[in-house]
């Protein structure tokens, strides 16, 4: 089974950039699609962008279509999500998630990752 670990979690303001990154092991990377959720204080996870395993579709949550890019480098066994112009609202646990094939969702993935924390404040 793969294991993931993210990575790229800080504190940053409105308006601010960052980008994760989620390297896993035990597996071949290039066999799952792999998505990142987001869990903001209260709330249930949700996905905010799913990458197919040929890297050849994305899907974004409409809350961050425009401003998040995921991508991946199978070589190196590492997905990615680029954050840019970061809100309140993105504030959260930021987990990564592979699955067989196709796009993980909530109640069906393969594995998940431990999360990394986004905190945007001013």
């Amino acid at each position: 089974q793969l294991q993931l670990v993210e990575s790229g979690g800080d504190l940053v303001q409105p308006g601010g950039s960052l980008r994760l990154s989620c390297v896993a092991s035990g597996g071949t990377l290039e066999n799952y699609a792999m998505a990142w959720f987001h869990q903001a204080p209260g709330n249930e996870r949700a996905r905010v962008a799913c990458i197919g395993r040929d890297d050849s579709a994305t899907i974004y949550a409409a809350s961050v279509k425009g401003r998040f890019t995921i991508s991946r480098d199978n070589a190196k066994n590492t997905t990615y999500l680029q954050l840019n112009d970061l809100q309140i609202g993105d504030t959260g646990v930021y987990y990564c998630t592979a699955r067989i094939r196709s796009c993980p969702t909530t109640t069906a993935a393969d594995s998940w990752g431990q999360g990394t924390q986004v905190t945007v404040s001013s």
